[in-house]
């Protein structure tokens, strides 16, 4: 038995994008936000079914996941594999769309109903300090700064960083656990794992069972792998790249002032050069304190001056 790697964008939108296995869709949603009982979904209707998507329109097309419930609200999951720049702003403006584009020019606000946004996301977009945990999942709302009570709510943005999820199979136990684990592991699997015994997850990992897939499907999705595969390596030439100039850049730095304090400075200047450059190809805050050691201030700091 072989999976298709759910990360993969084509992947995701099958899987979760079937008007035909909408309990999918649905299982997750209700495990991500947590809605229970009274609260839980109990069906919706799928804006954008999945279709195979054309080979040319792949280098272009954002697949992504939208629908509404019983409700009226609207759900949008989107499968973001690297960090590009200007990344958080499209999940706001993806979210304020959305939003917004619910009534006509001359409707009646009260018809706007809640959107939520779920990320998830194959890399890190929130910076911690070190020492600091870093969650999975993070659920960000609009919320009065003192009393921090949601005087808002119908927006909300949560993000699921699958690199922060580090559960083995043993380890897994709450349904949200399971389906981040199918989603990070089921490409390593061979069989369907024992916790599985939720019917929609089960659901999920049938659909991923390359066996079951058609020959315009698996094109596209190995397709979509080969350019995931050119979009990671043009960003670790970029990071090696970063890494050569800041060092060239440093040790000069750290010659001319001599000893002791030119190498201390210059090796602060070979961070901060190397941050510079990593910022202006779109690396995220985690990822350029990892590789510079610079502090999240310092990395702010440079962001404002910018």
């Amino acid at each position: 038995m072989k999976f298709v790697n759910p990360k993969n964008d084509v992947a995701f939108r099958k899987i979760f994008g079937s008007q035909n296995k909408t309990n999918i869709l649905i299982s997750f949603l209700n495990a991500v936000l947590g809605l229970k009982d009274e609260k839980a979904i109990q069906s919706v209707r799928i804006l954008n079914p999945y279709q195979t998507p054309k080979l040319e329109k792949l280098k272009t097309t954002i697949l992504d996941v939208r629908a509404t419930d019983e409700r009226g609200v609207t759900f949008i999951v989107e499968m973001q594999i690297s960090y590009t720049s200007g990344v958080r702003k499209r999940f706001a403006y993806y979210l304020a769309k959305a939003y917004s584009s619910q009534i006509k020019r001359g409707e009646d606000y009260p018809k706007l109903n809640q959107v939520f946004f779920i990320g998830v996301l194959d890399f890190v977009l929130f910076g911690r300090k070190k020492g600091a945990a870093r969650p999975y999942l993070s659920r960000h709302q609009i919320l009065d700064t003192e009393t921090h009570r949601q005087e808002f709510k119908d927006l909300e943005l949560n993000f699921i960083e699958l690199p922060n999820f580090d559960k083995k199979e043993h380890e897994v136990t709450t349904l949200l656990e399971k389906w981040v684990y199918f989603i990070k592991h089921a490409d390593d699997l061979d069989v369907i794992p024992e916790h599985a015994d939720d019917p929609s997850l089960q659901d999920a990992y049938k659909t991923a069972e390359q066996l079951g897939w058609s020959q315009d499907d698996l094109e596209a999705y190995e397709y979509r792998g080969m350019r995931i595969q050119d979009e990671r390596g043009a960003i670790t030439h970029a990071r090696e790249e970063g890494r050569k100039e800041g060092h060239k850049e440093g040790h000069k730095e750290g010659h001319k002032e001599g000893h002791k304090e030119g190498h201390e400075k210059g090796e602060k200047h070979k961070a901060i050069n190397m941050a510079c450059k990593m910022k202006a190809k779109g690396y995220n805050v985690a990822e350029i304190r990892d590789l510079t050691d610079l502090t999240v201030e310092e990395i702010e700091a440079i962001e404002l001056s910018e």
